[in-house]
């Protein structure tokens, strides 16, 4: 295994690759604009995965306000990095920096990362009753897809 560098410096970010993953290959962002990501970015505490030899390999943001609350979202290593354990480096990194220690409430949303997650500490919602949201399936379509 490469080793892998962490980052929080936002001028790291290949946003191109970002965006590109994020549009095309993952399931809950597919055809997300890339102002959309570059606004989502700006807002968050993002963290890149390097690869001496290859650049960007992996991503996260959380949208957090540093004191309370965190929420993890779009998470992704790129499928040629998968396998070698560099989605578990990501999240310890996460959950080790210091801007989110002490928070309240951690929240993440996954379709097929439990187990991961769950190494760290999620879990299911011990009170569901207590959540709520509203979902707009697929956002990002074009008006004609809708």
């Amino acid at each position: 295994m490469s080793a892998l560098r962490i980052s929080t410096d936002p001028q790291d970010l290949d946003v191109a690759l970002i965006h590109h993953f994020l549009s095309t290959q993952a399931y809950w962002s597919p055809g997300i604009g890339r102002d959309v990501v570059e606004r989502a970015i700006s807002g968050s505490l993002c963290f890149g995965a390097y690869l001496e030899a290859f650049g960007q390999v992996a991503f996260a943001r959380v949208i957090t306000d540093g004191a309370t609350f965190a929420y993890l979202a779009d998470v992704f290593v790129l499928p040629q990095h998968r396998g070698q354990g560099y989605s578990k480096q990501l999240v310890q990194a996460i959950m080790a920096h210091p801007q989110l220690q002490g928070l309240r409430r951690f929240m993440l949303a996954t379709s097929d990362a439990h187990g991961l997650y769950a190494g760290f500490g999620f879990s299911a919602p011990a009170r569901p009753e207590l959540l709520m949201e509203i979902v707009h399936l697929n956002p990002y379509a074009p008006a004609s897809a809708v």
